[in-house]
């Protein structure tokens, strides 16, 4: 293939001529002859040779066009004639299919028509017309789509116009799976009503929302809801600091401490540790809490347990949650107690849920 061909980005076309004037055009003609389409024989014979004109691409601020030679062959072994096809270029179309999308996601990211039809020679009428086609196209693409077995559901803020949204994340497939305006179940319902084998949805993993939580009851009835274990760590360690605010409001406003409060005990570094426990020791009080939170984050990123060994440990996280409700941190016990299902099969359903720490849509 020469490199004019390459240039070009059509396989199978041989470069006869390029003209470079007021736009590039490009004579070519296919390289070699195909199969037939019917029989799949090589017994072919140019019957005859049409020319097509088709718009192609931009190489800078010129529109290339091909001129494109096009046998019509004659298959010596079936006895039926086909024109020749060109990757990336429908029969009867003018203009190439990336030279379409080309002027879709140029439209679509904000460019006019009058301009589009100015830099790509085609009419205001024809950028409306492939934009619609290509709307039509992703929004058929989007209908026949159906639920992932592992959903992961978020909110996210929008705009101050528009509000809040929901993502919906396919954790097994690593991807969004649909972003949807509204974080209520009015704004959803008409949405969720229509999704596809919504039945077979298997896991959904979720913030600690009590809206999710009944939107995920209601159209899922068949999947089991898990806590998102990041939003869980971050719960327990938003209760432990608005609880330190109550023993000791100054050494809340440090930054240094913030940022020790904050970190895992095993993640502390070795003169890190010693600043800390010298801290804590004028805050008894404090230090057991400090404790408790450590024990409880130690149980939320427990990852992959088996059935049996979740029964081993699960003894010893309730008693902990039990000894929370005589505590400051009541409310933090409250809320876990609330969502204590969900949270516990995070460590057992946690292979697939560990996708949504790693993604962090959020």
């Amino acid at each position: 293939m020469s490199l004019a061909s390459r240039i070009v980005g059509i396989p199978g076309l041989e470069v006869e001529r390029v003209d470079r004037q007021k736009c590039i055009e490009v004579w070519a003609r296919p390289a070699n002859r195909p199969l037939c389409l019917h029989c799949g024989a090589d017994h072919l014979r140019i019957k005859a040779t049409y020319p097509r004109t088709v718009k192609h691409t931009r190489q800078g601020n010129q529109v290339m066009t091909l001129h494109l030679k096009t046998p019509k062959y004659h298959c010596r072994q079936c006895g039926r004639y086909f024109r020749r096809r060109f990757s990336g270029i429908r029969r009867r179309f003018r203009a190439s299919e990336g030279y379409r999308l080309e002027v879709f996601e140029a439209h679509h990211g904000g460019v006019t028509q009058a301009k589009l039809s100015r830099t790509h020679s085609i009419s205001p009428a024809t950028v409306e017309r492939w934009y619609q086609y290509h709307n039509d196209q992703k929004r058929s693409e989007c209908a026949n789509h159906t639920c992932p077995r592992v959903i992961g559901i978020d909110e996210h803020f929008f705009t101050r116009k528009k509000g809040f949204a929901t993502t919906f994340v396919d954790l097994k497939k690593r991807k969004v799976f649909d972003v949807k305006l509204g974080r209520s179940e009015s704004s959803l319902h008409s949405y969720l009503s229509n999704l596809q084998d919504r039945d077979k949805v298997q896991v959904m993993v979720m913030d600690l929302s009590q809206t999710y939580r009944s939107i995920a009851k209601k159209y899922f009835p068949n999947a089991t809801i898990v806590a998102d274990r990041f939003h869980v760590v971050r719960l327990i360690n938003h209760h432990f600091l608005k609880v330190w605010k109550l023993h000791d409001e100054e050494g809340r406003k440090n930054r240094g401490l913030v940022s020790l409060m904050r970190r895992h005990e095993w993640n502390l570094k070795d003169e890190q540790r010693p600043k800390l426990m010298n801290y804590l020791e004028d805050y008894p009080g404090l230090k057991a809490l400090y404790q408790a939170k450590q024990k409880l984050i130690r149980y939320v990123l427990l990852k992959t347990l088996t059935k049996k060994r979740m029964g081993r440990k699960l003894p010893g996280f309730l008693k902990l949650i039990e000894q929370l409700h005589q505590s400051p941190l009541r409310a933090l016990a409250k809320t876990l107690e609330s969502w204590l299902q969900p949270i516990v099969a995070i460590p057992i359903l946690g292979t697939g849920v560990e996708v949504l720490q790693k993604q962090r849509y959020h």
